[in-house]
């Protein structure tokens, strides 16, 4: 579809848009005149009420005349005397795809790559064209790689893809506010009716009576069932233009493989998935691992530690490449399955540069750790840049071993301590253990409902496991925060637990002992009390 079939059809939805507001007002008109008519007049005022409430949200998403600004994404702009070799690379593909190079170069901190452009008139004139380039994306690409993704976002431009979005965005954003107004009132809505119910039952309970159960089944129904008619709009525009949409990436595959390599290409988009799943794992097991805590990697590393998990984790992200996604990712996710992609882009004759070296993406950069720390600074908010910085060692110790004087806390609360230190605590548990009182603080934890329920001797088997388990914890808790026990970084696999040496088997021993029939915790004290 051209590009003028494809202003056309934009145009279309977003006049249909209108043609819908002006459907639903003109039904709320009938109805007010059918009360008019024949309704008692009590009956009628409510029901002007109503349709006026409904009418303004309505009205003003017929009257937003233009697409709120692009507010843009976190991260830095780049000038040419800052990444030279960068800003060089994508003004040569921009010629090489045959349109204008982009206005901005902002690199960010996502594991993704994108352009936008400031359009006018509905997308007939051009503007400000801004590519979004992540740091961390350029981490895992080679330099043919990068060139690649770079290709085909630049041949979005070529396509006037970024120019004409900007009218099926306006129908997008239309519908998302006009949704989001619906969904707001009946929000209100439900919240007034509620707090009119509690007031009612305090009083109840004040004057003697028993309070009634709150329910607002039925509250804000108008306008939910306005809400789902502009959804359902949403998703029928968006099925609309889908086909389309993913022509376009395909278009922008082909162009990539014709300037920047059909392999280099293909096994960009290989990465991808990978890559994903890589970054959303590294942000959660070791990027934000101390955040709860106050703690941060060092500088440049919240977001460029990512290489690291990529460099020690080779062998498994390259079991991650062969196994690509045959679904998109949503029913209306704009790009194809990158299985179909892949099988498009391998289709295409051997153009002969499979075999050029592979080199860092990162060689384009002036300073690689300059950039990452640049990013870092302007991404993270001002709490977490007041954080505590340390290396990746010390985070990762620290961290775990507060999570584990953390999860102290139930048997704190059990005990009923005050506030004491891990070791402290632990002695104090295993006082209770000698005293035969352990298994009342056990049965004060938080359990499964399966324990919960358990009676006779499975409940005693659950008690007995969750016992062992409390004083495991308790046992890390003291020797890691106490330096005799050490929690080891390790980019290939979880963080483990250096204990001393010989501990591991007698540990096991003792705690066996502890939980026995006819407990014993001398093992346990002297074990703790030799090893210190």
């Amino acid at each position: 579809m051209g590009a003028t079939l494809r202003a056309l059809r934009a145009l279309v939805l977003l006049a249909c848009f209108h043609l819908l507001g002006i459907a639903l007002l003109t039904a709320l008109g009938a109805l007010d005149w059918a009360a008019h008519r024949w309704a008692p007049a009590g009956w009628a005022l409510k029901l002007y009420v109503v349709s006026f409430l409904l009418a303004v949200p309505v009205v003003r998403g017929m009257l937003m005349l233009r697409t709120p600004r692009d507010e843009g994404v976190a991260g830095v702009a780049v000038t040419d005397t800052e990444e030279p070799g960068l800003w060089a690379a994508v003004r040569e593909l921009a010629a090489r795809v045959g349109t204008r190079a982009p206005d901005e170069i902002r690199l960010t901190a996502d594991m993704n790559a994108a352009v936008t452009e400031d359009a006018r008139l509905l997308g007939l004139l051009g503007g400000t064209r801004r590519l979004y380039l992540g740091l961390p994306l350029v981490a895992g690409l080679s330099e043919a790689q990068l060139r690649a993704v770079l290709a085909h976002e630049l041949g979005h431009y070529g396509n006037s893809d970024t120019r004409l979005s900007g009218i099926a965005e306006r129908c997008r954003v239309h519908v998302a506010r006009t949704v989001d107004r619906f969904e707001e009132k009946s929000g209100l809505t439900i919240a007034k009716e509620r707090a009119r119910q509690e007031k009612k039952s305090a009083k109840r309970v004040a004057r003697g009576k028993s309070a009634r159960e709150v329910d607002t089944t039925g509250v804000g129904f108008t306008y939910r069932a306005m809400a789902r008619i502009y959804t359902a709009y949403g998703r029928f525009s968006m099925r609309a233009t889908q086909s389309g949409a993913r022509r376009q990436e395909l278009a922008a595959d082909l162009a990539a493989a014709r300037i920047a390599g059909r392999d280099a290409t293909t096994s960009a988009l290989r990465a991808l998935p990978a890559l994903d799943s890589a970054h959303e794992f590294y942000l959660s097991s070791y990027a934000t691992l101390g955040v709860e805590f106050g703690m941060l990697p060092p500088r440049g590393e919240v977001f460029g530690g990512v290489r690291h998990l990529l460099d020690a984790r080779a062998e498994e992200l390259a079991g991650m490449r062969a196994a690509l996604p045959a679904e998109p990712a949503s029913p209306y996710d704009s790009h194809p399955p990158t299985a179909e992609r892949v099988a498009v882009l391998d289709a295409l004759p051997d153009d002969g540069r499979g075999t050029e070296e592979p080199r860092p993406a990162f060689g384009l950069f002036a300073s690689p750790e300059a950039a990452l720390t640049r990013v870092e600074d302007a991404t993270l908010t001002p709490e977490a840049l007041l954080m505590r910085r340390l290396d990746w060692p010390e985070l990762v110790h620290e961290s775990m071993t507060a999570r584990y004087v953390q999860d102290t806390e139930p048997v704190r609360a059990a005990l009923g301590a005050t506030d004491p230190g891990p070791a402290d605590l632990f002695d104090g548990f295993l006082d209770a253990v000698d005293a035969g009182t352990a298994w009342d603080v056990v049965g004060r934890l938080p359990m499964s409902e399966e324990a919960a329920a358990a009676t006779g001797r499975a409940a005693r088997e659950f008690a007995r496991t969750s016992l062992r388990r409390e004083l495991a914890r308790l046992m890390t808790a003291v020797l890691a925060s106490d330096g005799r026990a050490r929690w080891q970084l390790s980019w290939s696999a979880p963080a483990s637990l250096l204990l001393p040496d010989g501990y591991a088997a007698a540990l096991d021993d003792a705690l066996d002992a502890a939980i026995s029939d006819h407990p014993d915790t001398e093992p346990l004290r002297k074990l703790l009390a030799t090893t210190a």
